[in-house]
């Protein structure tokens, strides 16, 4: 499953709005949702939000650097957030070991939309499944949730978190293997990761 954005699917103007500082607001306005859900995804409402909104930051702090040749603009700023995450590694670990021991607890405070797309997105983190991923390095575990949750491919993932296209695919395939045999040989997120690279 491919969602039909590649290196190049910034839109026109985007890499010309992230060097204007003027203009950087189009680029805001076009990631910040998408940022925004991958992080929760990764870390829980809380904390994405605060993810997404230093992925921003730093990315107008280095504007200046961004390659247009190495990767698009979404690539960019989803290797930002990916080694912001990382930063969260010790609270994303606890969250998902949470996630293992409670399930879907939903809050009651929050509201029914918030509540449904709590559980939508909790369906794939779920028990042993979020426990699995937990277990897995933080490397595997970028990869892995990069390819399954931001669907971004094999080369995507390569320029977000500058390393060789070939350790994408050993680390996502080791990420796999760890999770079937942690689920006794079934991979409930095999619909979402197949065919990215």
């Amino acid at each position: 499953m491919t969602t039909g954005k590649s290196l190049a699917a910034a839109p026109p103007r985007a890499a010309a709005s992230l060097h204007d500082p003027e203009g950087f607001g189009e680029v805001f306005d076009t990631y910040f949702r998408e940022i925004h859900g991958y992080a929760a995804k990764r870390l829980g409402r809380d904390a994405a939000y605060d993810v997404a909104s230093q992925t921003f930051l730093e990315a107008f702090n280095k504007r200046h650097r961004y390659d247009e040749a190495r990767a698009g603009v979404r690539t960019w700023l989803y290797g930002i957030a990916t080694n912001l995450i990382g930063k969260h590694q010790r609270s994303e670990v606890r969250g998902l070991r949470a996630r293992a021991r409670l399930g879907t607890a939903a809050d009651r405070a929050e509201g029914h939309a918030e509540r449904v797309d709590d559980q939508v997105s909790a369906e794939g983190l779920r028990g042993a499944l979020a426990d699995a991923i937990a277990r897995l390095s933080q490397g595997d575990r970028d990869v892995l949730l990069l390819v399954a949750l931001a669907e971004l491919s094999h080369e995507e993932v390569a320029a977000a978190l500058d390393i060789p296209y070939g350790t994408v695919g050993s680390r996502l395939s080791r990420a796999r293997k760890k999770v079937r045999e942690a689920l006794g040989g079934t991979n409930p997120m095999l619909d979402l990761e197949d065919d990215h690279g």
